[in-house]
């Protein structure tokens, strides 16, 4: 098995991503990111942006963000600590997926993190306190091009494992999609 490999899932340019773990007496080793390995299997990334969270409360959600065209961007989510429920929301204008919903748990240690294509939204439910992510993105943050989903949207009818036990106050600002949502032009 080579050190990354990638696992595509029902949504297009949603990946898992299996980490070869390495152990002996020290502890372990696992290889989280390799440019070369994501392009041999057509992913063209680059890293622009690393990012860490800490989700203190179990039922906790954040998301759905994604950010449009120029700063449109690959993510690549890993849970370092805890358990998540990590959801993708395809918003690309056109995909025969549009608007569907991909969800994974993400353990800590489990050597799996998701990959997620420009014009995917992102959003996750904490399943433990103290759930830590990192996030590894291809685009600088943008405020101007950043677009977001409401958790709630009952034309997602995202089935959060948990009750949602804490959302911020910006997140809690996101609309529902309407009639003139058109989904994002990549």
């Amino acid at each position: 098995m080579s050190e990354l490999s990638l696992h595509a899932l029902p949504l297009k340019g949603l990946w898992q991503l299996q980490h070869a773990r390495h152990s002996d007496e020290r502890g372990g080793f696992a290889r989280l990111f390799c440019q070369a390995s994501l392009a041999s299997a057509g992913v063209a990334m680059s890293i622009r942006q690393i990012n860490h969270s800490v989700t203190r409360q179990r039922g906790a959600v954040r998301g759905l963000h994604y950010q449009v065209p120029p700063q449109a961007e690959y993510k690549l989510i890993t849970c370092l600590r805890g358990e998540v429920w990590d959801v993708a929301v395809d918003v690309r204008a056109g995909s025969p997926t549009f608007l569907h919903w991909h969800a994974e748990r993400l353990c800590a240690g489990d050597g799996r993190s998701l990959l997620l294509a420009p014009g995917l939204a992102h959003g996750f439910q904490a399943l433990s306190d103290d759930a830590e992510l990192l996030y590894l993105h291809s685009a600088d943050y943008s405020p101007a091009h950043e677009g977001a989903l409401s958790v709630h949207d009952p034309r997602l009818a995202i089935a959060w494992p948990l009750p949602i036990a804490q959302l911020s106050a910006r997140d809690q600002q996101h609309p529902f999609i309407d009639a003139s949502f058109a989904g994002v032009a990549l």
